[in-house]
């Protein structure tokens, strides 16, 4: 009777993201939307925003954008490996002084100097990440605090190699004869970075390399019972960050021409150690988020002051109002992490799940 039906097979209409297999797991995006997303705005980026801003705003971006690199390399060490690390404003002068001294006394191209310089900062950080292999937690930070000083010492006092106080010009950069000159090429110079260095994070995060790192952060003595050689990665850690911040001080030494010592203090430090926390450790956009609030922050404070201290000399006010920046610098900071201490990423991650479930909150 029932000899004539054909037995059709179900249709099933997966709801949300079923991973059936590895590779989808470790997948940097995990929809077509995703895709689809970072592709306009990298058309976006390098499209409309160099073509529509100003010379003081595609200044600031440019900032932000090697800001932004120097933190990705940071948020490596600090946030997948758990080390901590005060000497990251000196590794990036040590990417400076490295790209300046092999442009104007090697005469290296743009192209070979910048990679230069992060191998050489590289060998440099390893090497004063060698006490992570025996300290850590706070007593690795006072090491790293050491290697601050002890390079910015050498930046200042070693003249016939750096210049001393005089600092070093460097030559313009040029790129199969395209010479680098004014902002706007800058930017896409600086930005086409930025994002080989975010893609090669984030591959690097999906790899042994990565999940060793995180194992590390999250307990050394159950990752090294697991086989991880725990010194190994951290030094590798070390030279990964420090060879990022090494890039990052390299594009900044030939977007600025003239280098001195001066800029690459503590201060510059704690401000990238501020950039990773702000942004939330462990995230690489977190990096840029924070690289983007900090230095987006010294600007507002710094135009601030400057009206502050005109007031003061007009007569208007009576304080002394420069001392406020580093105030107001610190305090927003110390807010930040207090009402969100998983930093402007999990903001960013709320917002995302909003969009993801609109209209329905389930």
């Amino acid at each position: 009777m029932f000899s004539g039906l054909k037995m059709r097979k179900p249709h099933y209409h997966p709801c949300g993201n079923f991973k059936t297999d590895y590779r989808q797991e470790i997948s940097i995006f995990e929809t077509d939307f995703g895709r689809t997303a970072t592709l306009i705005g990298l058309i976006i980026l390098f499209g409309v925003v160099p073509f529509a801003s100003g010379p003081y705003f595609l200044y600031v971006l440019n900032m932000i954008g090697i800001a932004a690199i120097a933190a990705i390399g940071l948020n490596i060490l600090i946030g997948y490996t758990g080390q901590i690390s005060l000497g990251h404003g000196a590794f990036f002068g040590v990417g400076a002084y490295a790209a300046a001294i092999l442009a104007t006394r090697l005469h290296f191209p743009f192209l070979l100097s910048l990679p230069a310089a992060g191998i050489i900062t590289a060998m440099v950080g390893m090497v004063f990440g060698i006490p992570s292999g025996r300290l850590k937690g706070l007593y690795l930070t006072i090491a790293t605090l050491a290697g601050q000083f002890i390079i910015q010492y050498v930046l200042v006092h070693w003249e016939s190699l750096t210049g001393g106080t005089m600092g070093i010009t460097v030559p313009t950069a040029n790129i199969f004869g395209l010479t680098l000159m004014g902002d706007r090429t800058f930017f896409f110079v600086i930005y086409i970075c930025l994002v080989a260095v975010t893609l090669i994070t984030v591959n690097l995060m999906r790899t042994r390399y990565g999940r060793a790192f995180v194992a590390i952060r999250d307990n050394d003595r159950a990752a090294e019972g697991m086989g991880i050689p725990i010194f190994s990665y951290k030094l590798l850690s070390f030279g990964i960050s420090s060879f990022f911040a090494g890039i990052a001080g390299g594009l900044w030494a030939y977007y600025m021409i003239s280098i001195t010592a001066e800029p690459f203090t503590l201060g510059l430090s704690v401000e990238y150690i501020a950039m990773v926390i702000i942004g939330g450790l462990g995230s690489i956009p977190g990096a840029i988020f924070g690289a983007i609030f900090i230095t987006g922050l010294n600007e507002v404070l710094r135009h601030l002051t400057q009206i502050f201290m005109n007031m003061q000399l007009a007569g208007v006010i009576g304080l002394n109002m420069a001392a406020l920046r580093e105030f107001a610098f610190g305090l927003s900071i110390v807010l930040f992490i207090l009402f969100e201490p998983k930093g402007l990423a999990e903001i960013w991650r709320i917002i995302r799940s909003n969009f993801r479930l609109w209209p329905f909150s389930y």
